[in-house]
């Protein structure tokens, strides 16, 4: 589990370092700042998957993703005292994201690329990274140290190169893949690629999971909900049937759900409601309940991920349905860390009905966002491994 999260130049994001429990929750104002802070945690997923470079890029490269205000926003300028300004800068110019978990922490820093010595310019080059143990960086428990194109690990009191020209476009975690001499670069891909990502589910007509789709065993959902009934089948199947029905019944009273084998291998859903003398099927589905069994079949998945993160789950759904995808979301935070980003005012009631929830509001003050109540006394411990 993440215990600390830390985002730094990076769009509306000047410098924020938020705590992080079992159940978070990501609310505020449109233009606070919340999907700023989803897509920082979809980078740094990106890391471990090859992709990050690529992120990046897709979103007009790095220096349209940094911090457009004053490096440094000084108290008089807070106050309206003094004009807001560009001045020189102190430090040079990064996107740094970073984590500390229960077991390792981990930070990159991202700059520019010199236009002189590559095409490429909207490709970001990897500064630095490190691995380290506890809930923030100091050198002492640095175990997998990057500064440019040099990896390397910690080998008792000494470092051991992993490698030395290592592409600046590349991560350490595509570089380094040798069990014997970094067991902790391996142990945290393997848990941030578990990491699932849900805010695109499609419920158009033309959606494919609208339509029987080729029934193969399915643990986990895709991300745009495609193999639905194979993964309801999969859940009846292998994983906690009695949670589904309850959790269908809870959201429908009196409404059950069958998955029909149709000819050729193909799996398609049959959705009983309470007076209705046939099943209805996923082509005949309203939005809001089409989009409420993607919920379902994500969060009571049989192979519960280090990490899930549900971007406005509310879309489309009734209000009156919020309550019970609140207590489907508490329920999957026992198995998982489970993020949610949402501004509809009931879900988020529901949520905080758990004791453990990690309600984490969201502001923006002269463009910059911020938490809501945070001072700098009430951050976690936080330092870059860069600077």
């Amino acid at each position: 589990m993440l215990t600390t999260l830390a985002v730094a130049n990076y769009r509306s994001i000047n410098h924020l370092v938020v705590p992080l429990a079992r159940l978070n929750l990501i609310t505020g104002p449109n233009g606070s700042g919340k999907s700023n802070l989803y897509r920082a945690l979809r980078l740094l997923a990106e890391t471990a998957r090859g992709g990050v470079i690529n992120a990046v890029a897709r979103e007009g490269g790095l220096e349209s993703t940094f911090w457009a205000g004053p490096e440094v926003i000084s108290p008089s300028m807070k106050r309206g005292e003094v004009a807001i300004s560009r001045c020189a800068r102190q430090e040079v110019k990064r996107l740094r994201l970073g984590f500390a978990g229960e077991d390792f922490s981990y930070s990159i820093a991202l700059g520019l690329t010199i236009p002189e010595l590559s095409a490429f310019s909207l490709d970001p080059q990897i500064k630095h990274e490190s691995i380290w143990v506890g809930p923030f960086y100091r050198p002492a428990s640095e175990l997998v140290q990057r500064k440019g194109p040099m990896i390397r690990a910690r080998a008792g009191r000494s470092w051991q190169i992993l490698a030395q020209y290592a592409p600046m476009y590349d991560s350490l975690f595509d570089q380094v893949g040798s069990l014997h001499a970094s067991p902790e670069v391996l142990q945290l891909r393997e848990s941030i690629r578990g990491w699932r990502f849900y805010d695109h589910f499609r419920t158009d007509p033309e959606s494919p999971v609208r339509q029987p789709q080729l029934g193969t065993r399915t643990p986990v959902l895709h991300h745009d909900g495609r193999d639905l009934a194979a993964a309801l089948q999969t859940i009846i199947e292998i994983g906690d049937p009695q949670a589904l029905h309850s959790a269908i019944s809870d959201a429908f009273p009196g409404a059950r759900l069958n998955i029909k084998f149709v000819p050729g291998g193909r799996f398609a859903i049959e959705f009983f409601q309470e007076g209705l003398l046939r099943p209805l099927s996923a082509a005949e589905l309203s939005d809001g309940t089409l989009r409420y069994l993607l919920l379902i079949a994500a969060l009571l998945t049989p192979r519960p991920p280090t990490m899930m993160v549900l971007n406005e789950p509310e879309t489309s759904l009734h209000p009156d349905l919020l309550p019970a995808l609140a207590r489907l979301i508490i329920g999957a935070s026992q198995q998982s860390q489970v993020w949610v980003v949402s501004h509809a005012r009931r879900l988020i009631a529901a949520l905080q009905q758990d004791l453990e929830c990690n309600c984490i509001v969201l502001e923006k003050n002269l463009g910059q966002t911020a938490v809501v109540g945070q001072r700098i006394l009430d951050q976690p411990a936080w330092y870059w491994a860069d600077k």
